[in-house]
């Protein structure tokens, strides 16, 4: 009785009698591994960017009226939040929470004395708001609204793309103008304190930002739209949105980050879609390369096939040795295939690719693959078992074959 060591030792022998051929299905294999690997590696670290760049602009958690989120006000803040300074320090009182910070969303007109346009205002904690922002918003002249000096009155910070068409720069004096919450007109002057880009050409061409307590003067109230909760980790978003659930009541929601994220959404179905598929062709090529090696060399050996049935040894004895021998072909094609994506991935990292801005974009975005162990050993056994299996398949029928035809097989 052989032992399991013996098994491996034979069918590893069986493999290296072609070796060139083995070496080809070893490249095959390790060259899809990677392929694969590569792929779900720059989806994963899509994912991952995006996840971060919706939880920085958002909050990991929005605190808000039911009604908020269904944006049908008839009214500017309708259903705005009342002193929100005590229900901040509630939510601070939470281990998991760092940062609340109040965001007050509001449009209106700008004008330049020459020319008017349409803006999307934010009115946010100056202090904090840039912080949290980190590289998704890009300074590209002046100073922030906390670097703004006070006696220059209320400052605004303006996207790229408006302060372009308003031929504004840091120091130009703007008239803001909007609705406040009585339905009346309001307007205000303000400095342009700097120019920012959001990397979004689109949110570029319509960004405006200023001080919280500018934005409630002008539209005459002390409400804010939402609190938006910044966490530890982005993992503990839901574990941290349930027991706030819990401790606000049915008064207030609470959304996660993952809610408002339609884009992050978007981009995910459509990756796993297009990685999938990927991965499926890179296991039908590994399935049909290990199943023609195993073939070619059922085909050559099946007279030794017969001899060793003469021998005494039985059909699945036989399926065994063709079953090993596939998945050590699959399974050291998959380690040389996660050796190849891995030093890719960390040569990557070296060489600083850029890729291209994405269509609605401004800016590129480095070329990084995301190394997960979870993938790499999910791809490793499905190769070294889809080996296996096609092995097994091909060796059966010669397996089964009587000592006799396989004895005369020529």
């Amino acid at each position: 009785m052989l032992t399991k060591f013996q098994w491996l030792s034979m069918a590893l022998k069986n493999a290296m009698r072609n070796r060139r051929r083995s070496l080809v299905t070893l490249a095959i294999t390790a060259t899809g591994t990677a392929a694969a690997l590569l792929g779900g590696g720059f989806a994963l670290y899509t994912y991952q960017s995006l996840a971060e760049a919706s939880a920085r602009d958002t909050g990991h958690l929005i605190v808000a009226m039911p009604a908020h989120f269904d944006g049908s006000e008839d009214v500017p803040l309708q259903y705005g939040l009342q002193n929100p300074a005590a229900l901040t320090q509630r939510l601070l009182a939470e281990p998991a929470v760092q940062r609340v910070l109040p965001r007050l969303q509001f449009s209106g007109l700008v004008s330049n004395g020459d020319k008017t346009e349409i803006f999307l205002g934010t009115g946010v904690d100056a202090t904090q708001e840039f912080l949290v922002k980190g590289p998704f918003m890009t300074r590209i002249s002046g100073e922030l609204l906390d670097g703004h000096p006070a006696a220059k009155g209320p400052g605004i910070v303006l996207g790229k793309g408006l302060a372009k068409v308003l031929n504004a720069q840091p120091g130009s004096v703007l008239t803001i103008m909007s609705t406040t919450v009585g339905g009346s007109l309001n307007a205000l002057d303000v400095t342009v304190a700097g120019i920012v880009s959001s990397g979004i050409t689109d949110i570029d061409k319509r960004l405006a930002m200023v001080d919280l307590g500018t934005a409630q003067t002008l539209l005459d109230t002390r409400k804010v739209s939402s609190l938006s909760v910044y966490l530890d980790e982005i993992e503990a978003s839901d574990a941290t949105a349930a027991i706030l659930r819990a401790k606000l009541g049915a008064g207030l929601a609470v959304r996660t980050w993952l809610n408002q994220a339609q884009f992050y959404q978007s981009v995910k179905n459509l990756y796993n879609r297009i990685f999938g598929f990927l991965g499926v062709i890179v296991l039908v090529i590994v399935l049909l390369s290990v199943t023609n090696t195993l073939a070619m060399a059922v085909l050559e050996r099946t007279r030794e096939i017969g001899t060793l049935r003469a021998m005494g040894a039985t059909p699945r004895e036989v399926m065994r040795v063709f079953t090993l021998e596939g998945m050590l072909l699959g399974s050291v094609g998959a380690v040389l295939g996660m050796a190849l994506a891995g030093g890719l991935a960390v040569a990557l990292l070296f060489l600083g690719v850029q890729m291209p801005p994405p269509p609605g974009r401004t800016g590129g975005y480095p070329l990084v693959v995301t190394v997960s162990p979870a993938m790499y050993l999910g791809a490793a056994t499905a190769v070294a078992l889809l080996s296996a299996l096609a092995s097994l398949l091909v060796s059966r029928k010669a397996s089964n074959q009587t000592v006799v035809e396989a004895l005369a097989h020529v």
